[in-house]
């Protein structure tokens, strides 16, 4: 975001190097002749001391805001507001700007939904939390039969990597036999290299969920059903 003062100086940059006039420059940029025309009164030595450290510290400590910047500023002696640090230094253009979000990783499906038409044709598997009573994590991975909704296998564990996921499914593989289809989110074991490899060796299609909620509500449904028999 560029501030009022940064503007002022394009404007008056592109009237001295005369590409405009002030005023058509101040109308391109969307700031407004009075806020141009508008001349601060001068001030105090101390305060333009205080204005300058407050830049000088912005500068050294670039992910700093302005809280801690008033922080430090109290430690050296100054007195002055948060509201005043964050004044300087938005006219400053020196906001922190917001960290960039992690972009999660996507598999590839290499088969389109579809539905399950027969015993062995769409499989599907999914990674189901809960807790102990003393309060230990347990992850349970779930593997079911989309067409007879029979629960394949439900291996529980502390932890369960892509190799804890190929074993579910290769011991499945041999009692059932191979599926045509499997399906799940895109979870890291599911789309792990080692994973996606297997299956294309097995030709065995994956079809990936962009959000995972409808198969979860699925599987908690399905895997309460077998618990409660």
């Amino acid at each position: 975001m560029v501030s009022p003062k940064q503007k002022k100086r394009v404007v008056k940059a592109a009237a001295e190097k005369g590409l405009c006039s002030l005023r058509r420059a101040c109308a391109y940029l969307s700031l407004s002749w009075s806020t141009f025309s508008y001349r601060p009164k001068q001030a105090s030595e101390k305060a333009q001391r205080l204005v300058e450290r407050i830049v000088s510290l912005s500068w050294k400590h670039p992910r700093y805001g302005y809280r801690r910047i008033r922080a430090l500023l109290v430690k050296e002696g100054w007195t002055t507001s948060r509201k005043f640090v964050q004044a300087v230094r938005r006219s400053e253009g020196l906001q922190v700007k917001p960290p960039k979000k992690g972009r999660h990783r996507q598999g590839v499906s290499t088969g389109s939904p579809t539905k399950a038409k027969g015993r062995n044709h769409v499989w599907s598997w999914d990674f189901v939390h809960d807790r102990t009573d003393n309060g230990g994590p347990l992850k349970m991975m779930t593997l079911i039969d989309e067409y007879t909704r029979k629960c394949l296998d439900i291996r529980v564990a502390r932890q369960l990597t892509s190799t804890d996921v190929l074993s579910v499914l290769s011991e499945a593989i041999e009692e059932e036999g191979p599926p045509s289809y499997i399906r799940s989110d895109n979870g890291s074991e599911f789309i792990a290299h080692q994973v996606q490899q297997w299956l294309s060796d097995k030709k065995i299609k994956a079809i990936l969920y962009r959000s995972g909620q409808s198969l979860a509500k699925r599987f908690h449904r399905v895997v309460s059903q077998q618990i409660t028999r």
